[in-house]
């Protein structure tokens, strides 16, 4: 039954995060395309010239919790049930994402985010990993 009701929730939740990754919480289009590719730091310079506490929740949790639910993958597509071929896979769907914010300016292209977002996904599969033990899912 939570097999089939992620396979049908899924779709439309990954429809929701592109809207909020293009468009959502007032994006607009950058005049400039801007990449950051240095890890950790620029977070890092984010939060110390952020006043707002919510700013920083917001940009760091939910770059993890969003992902989460990515890391049951291997329900709908068992070839991902493998946290190598999850991780893989969507390091390469979340970069092309990354990328194409870049290329149409709707956002930021930004190695934390890919960290944070894969790091989301892999606390999803463990907690996945946790229900097929407890439940014999």
């Amino acid at each position: 039954m939570l097999k089939k009701f992620y396979k049908v929730f899924i779709a439309p939740y990954t429809l929701y995060v592109l809207y909020l990754m293009f468009l959502g919480m007032g994006r607009y289009q950058f005049e400039d395309n801007i990449v950051r590719l240095e890890p950790v730091f620029s977070t890092i310079r984010f939060i110390e010239g952020t006043i707002s506490w919510k700013d920083i929740v917001v940009l760091i949790l939910g770059n993890v919790i969003m992902f989460i639910p990515f890391g049951f993958l291997g329900w709908a597509f068992p070839r991902l049930i493998e946290l190598k071929s999850l991780v893989f896979t969507f390091m390469s769907a979340i970069t092309i994402a990354e990328g194409l914010q870049y290329f149409t300016r709707m956002g930021v292209f930004e190695v934390d985010d890919i960290i944070l977002n894969t790091f989301g996904v892999y606390i999803g599969w463990r907690i996945c990993k946790w229900i097929e033990r407890k439940l014999s899912v």
